[in-house]
């Protein structure tokens, strides 16, 4: 059965809007990174005589439910993408994509010696915080938004491999976090998140798709999200 195209969401806070010029400069990449053309279609002589790179390589249990193979926002096609746009493109990832974007952090995603981003899914966001919690976050509460996110950014573009070999990371807030090995090409973070989806190589970063949210901030979700009353 063919795979359903997905696309990047478009809503409003929490909600994301599609950005033309962004998705734009997505396909544009696209295009080009799959025909290795120069000047009027025909392959230059270096891209010729140069052997095929390898395309990344990602794992994990949720792997299977995003774009892969020729689907826009494929691993191979995310891969030198700046963080920020590539994040558009899981669309597991919309909540987190949009705290970045509310906190104006675009910015420490393009660090030059790389970052590594331990992303939330939706889900993950939904079971921490209520919709009225998670509202006043993006829309009210810049500075506590902005130290979540830093609890999920490392110094350095690191694989997994990379966090596991190390066994200990020190997030941009300054905690540390303990990474253990675990099967099926996962990990497990501070002894609560697990990776579900590790391994996106973007522009000097790494993302790696976790299930839980990480920091101290209390827990008023649930498995629903629902608003409080």
């Amino acid at each position: 059965m063919k795979r359903p195209v997905i696309t990047p969401r478009s809503r409003t806070f929490p909600r994301l809007r599609r950005r033309t010029a962004a998705l734009a400069a997505v396909a544009l990449s696209l295009v080009l990174t799959g025909t290795g053309c120069s000047g009027g279609g025909t392959p230059s002589p270096a891209a010729a005589g140069a052997a095929p790179k390898a395309a990344p390589v990602v794992s994990g249990p949720l792997c299977d439910l995003l774009p892969s193979g020729s689907d826009p926002g494929n691993p191979a096609a995310l891969a030198g993408q700046p963080a920020e746009a590539a994040l558009q493109w899981l669309p597991v990832l919309t909540t987190f994509e949009a705290a970045v974007r509310a906190s104006g952090m675009s910015a420490d995603l393009r660090g030059g010696s790389g970052v590594t981003i331990l992303a939330p899914t939706d889900d993950a966001f939904a079971a921490k915080f209520s919709e009225d919690d998670l509202d006043h976050l993006l829309l009210a509460d810049r500075d506590t938004l902005r130290g979540l996110l830093r609890e999920h950014l490392v110094a350095g573009s690191r694989s997994l491999s990379d966090l596991v070999a190390a066994g200990k990371v020190t997030t941009l807030a300054g905690t540390t976090v303990t990474v253990t090995g675990g099967g099926g090409g996962s990990a497990r973070l501070a002894d609560r998140a697990d990776t579900v989806c590790a391994d996106y190589q973007v522009a000097g970063a790494r993302i790696h798709i976790i299930n839980h949210v990480l920091g101290n901030l209390p827990t008023t979700g649930g498995p629903g999200g629902h608003r409080a009353h």
